[in-house]
């Protein structure tokens, strides 16, 4: 007698629960995927750094010599302000962009996607030319401590606003290559928090900074 065993293809529901198996691998216990729990972590962790720097700036900005240009004689404030505007709508873009993706219209999330961008390079553009205003003014990174703890506060938060046009960059172009779909929105989310929260600090920063001085 011969015994035949016949193998059965999985059901729907068995393809379901096997697939769920395997996004469930990819979601913590909060809620949320690892990706994006990542991205909160380091956010986390960068506002503590952000509060060490922006105490260091209050704790010394006050210090400048006799003969130094204080606060008051080298800001530029409408400016700045404007400057800062331009930040605060590259918030508004990325919004967009994550909504068009979600749509999975990718003209636009491509479109969007490179204005933010663009605003991003538009305030670093704005912030080197100030740099290099005070320079010539004659507030170095050496000058004194209040010159030293303003260019390390405003240009790390720079350096945070130029790693995210690479991001938004690298974004744009793999939605030219056709790898940017809405499967992925999740990727585009991630650098959105990434980029409200550079933005955020700027308002901290700036209120601090620049409209109160003393």
């Amino acid at each position: 007698m011969k015994i035949v065993l016949r193998r059965f293809p999985l059901t729907e529901t068995a393809t379901a629960q096997t697939s769920n198996d395997h996004s469930e691998d990819h979601v913590s216990t909060l809620g949320v995927s690892n990706d994006k729990l990542g991205m909160w972590v380091f956010l986390g962790s960068d506002c503590l750094l952000f509060g060490g720097l922006i105490s260091t700036y209050m704790l010394y900005k006050d210090r400048i010599g006799p003969d130094d240009l204080g606060p008051e004689e080298m800001f530029d404030i409408p400016f700045t302000s404007v400057s800062s505007f331009v930040l605060l709508m590259s918030s508004l873009t990325v919004v967009l962009a994550i909504t068009s993706l979600r749509r999975n219209d990718i003209r636009r999330s491509r479109i969007w996607l490179l204005a933010t961008a663009i605003l991003g390079a538009v305030f670093v553009g704005g912030q080197v030319y100030e740099f290099t205003v005070f320079y010539r003014e004659g507030l170095g990174y050496t000058t004194n401590l209040f010159g030293t703890s303003f260019f390390t506060l405003t240009g790390f938060h720079g350096v945070h606003v130029s790693v995210g046009i690479i991001m938004l960059m690298s974004m744009y172009i793999q939605s030219m290559r056709g790898k940017l779909t809405a499967n992925q929105e999740e990727k585009l989310e991630i650098i959105g928090l990434y980029w409200h929260f550079v933005d955020v600090v700027w308002i901290v920063i700036f209120t601090i900074v620049y409209l109160f001085p003393q």
